[in-house]
């Protein structure tokens, strides 16, 4: 779905927005400013004379404002895909199990094979994402949908009991704490080699932009898609993949940002529309933004400590979250 504008014409994305320069130099400035606010500032003036403020930057600042731009962009796009797949606003991969399922297959990970890398870590997160998240699309399947909170309240069932498995689990081995780390997004700890595996959330994400027109129509409902000949099951194989891969990489290097995922598609079908071609670039943007902003307010707020960015963006998901629900229900 496009947006029209009063000469007729369609139009999406930025070009809705008429700011594409504007948005590029609002991300360069987060940037900017996520490579010099910390603990410990870095002056602009100590880049030139100053080694350790220069190794500062290489090895810490640098990696972990990366690593922001590319997590929050992969939240963002995957809260897009099962959004459309599902056909409901209020879904994302932490309120349908995809999260929770990707803790346990880590966690099983860490207790029997304690000596696998990140990769094969990696890989055994997004086994188990894709396997909850099938699992949970499946029981939708068998759930009447009298009401649009239907997916995303069975979606928190559903997840809480993966989340209680990992929980006792997690206690009988001595495990709780790495087990709040991965539910809990934290980039203090983003390093150089110690962030890589985003690279493969960013690789597999940028497949949603070829897949977009099919994403679109598989929204429509099974019977649009096939009318056009395509294969509804095919479109969510390919959608459940890349949120799984997705979701298991961010889990194991960052662990997963709340909410990020179901605000900012909302936000920017609101104004560019459902069509996933003209939303990628913004939504793309736009989680990007937010999670610079959000990690931020972290370092800021009682500087020089720190709040994980889990808990700053959980405050404004929640509170975004909260108004999107009111105004749908009219309040």
């Amino acid at each position: 779905m496009a947006v029209w504008t009063d000469m007729g014409k369609p139009r999406g994305g930025f070009a809705a927005c008429g700011r594409p320069v504007l948005a590029v130099a609002v991300l360069a400035l987060l940037a900017l400013a996520s490579l010099l606010v910390g603990s410990s500032g870095i002056g602009l003036r100590a880049l030139l004379d100053d080694p350790k403020s220069i190794e500062l930057l290489w090895v810490s600042r640098m990696p972990r404002t990366i690593a922001l731009i590319l997590a929050g962009t992969a939240s963002a796009i995957t809260g897009l895909i099962m959004q459309r797949l599902v056909q409901n606003r209020f879904v994302e991969p932490s309120t349908m199990g995809t999260v929770d399922s990707a803790c346990l297959g880590l966690l099983l990970g860490v207790i029997f094979i304690p000596d696998a890398s990140p990769l094969a870590r990696m890989a055994l997160a997004a086994l188990f994402s894709l396997l909850g998240t099938l699992l949970f699309l499946l029981i939708l399947r068998t759930m009447p949908r009298r009401s649009a909170l239907m997916p995303p309240l069975l979606g928190i069932a559903y997840g809480g009991v993966i989340g209680a498995l990992s929980y006792l689990i997690a206690w009988q081995t001595g495990l709780i704490q790495a087990l709040a780390a991965w539910t809990t997004a934290d980039f203090s700890v983003v390093l150089a080699g110690r962030y890589e595996l985003l690279y493969v959330a960013a690789a597999v994400t940028a497949l949603a932009w070829f897949g977009a027109d099919r994403f679109t129509l598989a929204g429509l409902g099974d019977d649009v898609a096939r009318s056009v000949g395509l294969n509804p099951r095919m479109v969510l194989a390919l959608g459940v993949s890349i949120v799984a891969i997705t979701a298991g990489s961010i889990v194991v290097t960052v662990g997963f940002i709340p909410f990020l995922g179901l605000i900012v598609p909302n936000l920017v079908s609101r104004r560019v529309g459902d069509n996933l071609r003209n939303a990628l670039p913004m939504v793309a943007w736009l989680g990007a933004s937010v999670t610079l902003v959000c990690d931020l307010l972290g370092r800021l707020v009682f500087h020089p400590y720190e709040l994980p960015i889990g808990a700053t963006m959980g405050v404004l998901g929640a509170a975004v979250f909260l108004f999107l629900l009111l105004r749908r229900n009219g309040t």
